[in-house]
């Protein structure tokens, strides 16, 4: 694909991650249901957390585009760096996860993960926007252009941090509340809740690895001419 193509392909990707967040963050209070977004509001869940991150990704990319059309390419070459490592890492696996494990929940039970109160609050083209198209747009991304993987061991550590982390902050929210940010979570007992977060570890790595599949037999070993 032709770099202008290509930056005006994750410019628009960035407005329209951009104004999704917008119109999640900014649905109006008194319309949401009382036991929704109460401690640590929209950000507790990983849904919204992905919408950001894809935001920052795409918002990374089209900048890497502009320096590569303008000549830039010591900058671009670092720009391209942090956009790939952002991509392997938390932009594909997370996306692809968030929409897979999303729909297999709701097709089991939907108050699970997105209870029938939330309908009149959340538009179905929000939903299908949060939930759907972040994976059509995460395989684009791939048929698109080149990504360069890191290391896998300094990958799976990456990831596995940043599941940790948001793993943590799940816990941290229930003990200052007494609440799941999941209803999922609270069929579970201490140890299936341990196994199922260990589970879900598993299945996002394998999407790590299934993305590094991808982009290897589209691309090869990526490599950029600047």
């Amino acid at each position: 694909m032709e770099i202008s193509t290509l930056a005006m392909y994750h410019c628009l990707a960035f407005v329209w991650y951009f104004f999704v967040t917008y119109s999640i963050t900014h649905l109006r209070t008194e319309e949401r249901p009382s036991e929704v977004f109460l401690y640590g509001g929209q950000w507790k869940y990983l849904t919204v957390l992905n919408l950001v991150l894809q935001a920052v990704f795409y918002g990374v990319s089209f900048l890497a585009d502009v320096l590569r059309l303008i000549k830039k390419l010591r900058c671009a070459k670092c720009v391209i760096s942090s956009r790939d490592l952002l991509f392997s890492v938390l932009a594909f696996p997370v996306s692809t996860f968030v929409a897979i494990s999303f729909w297999t929940l709701y097709t089991y039970n939907r108050e699970l993960v997105y209870p029938k109160s939330l309908d009149g609050v959340i538009p179905l083209w929000l939903n299908h926007a949060m939930h759907t198209v972040v994976l059509p747009f995460a395989v684009l991304e791939i048929l698109a252009t080149p990504h360069h993987y890191p290391a896998k061991k300094k990958g799976l550590i990456l990831l596995g941090f940043v599941t940790f982390l948001y793993i943590s902050w799940v816990l941290w929210i229930y003990s200052v509340t007494g609440e799941w940010v999941y209803p999922l979570f609270a069929l579970f007992s201490p140890a299936g809740l341990a196994a199922f977060f260990a589970g879900s570890l598993a299945v996002i790595v394998s999407f790590y690895n299934f993305g590094e599949f991808l982009n290897c037999m589209i691309w090869g070993q990526s490599k950029f001419s600047f």
